[in-house]
């Protein structure tokens, strides 16, 4: 019987922040302090939401899926649900606790 470990269980149940971002109009130094924030919300979420950037150029199937009317865009997905989302930066250190929230399941009547 295969033996399944915490990780394994943890990585098919992980959720997802899908980060849709524009490469076109997006200076250098934006598009650097934007994926070092990505990085840092990364840290602080550990591995509770995998951080995930897309860009439009690179995989403009993607981001056309999500029908995002405005990048950049942040999608919380787990299990191909859609569980939040969110179009332009967030702001403040609101974000974290946003996300963690809408992991929880529902609560049960």
């Amino acid at each position: 019987m295969p033996h399944s470990t915490p990780t394994s269980a943890l990585a098919a149940d992980a959720a997802v922040l899908l980060v849709l971002l524009p490469t076109v109009g997006t200076a250098l130094p934006v598009r650097a302090a934007t994926l070092a924030a990505l990085q840092v919300l990364q840290q602080r979420l550990g591995g509770a939401i995998r951080v995930l950037s897309v860009d439009d150029a690179s995989h403009p199937a993607v981001v056309h899926s999500f029908q995002a009317t405005t990048l950049p865009a942040f999608v919380l997905v787990r299990q191909g649900v859609e569980l939040w989302r969110q179009q332009g930066l967030p702001e403040g250190e609101f974000i974290v606790p946003q996300l963690l929230a809408r992991l929880a399941p529902p609560p049960t009547k």
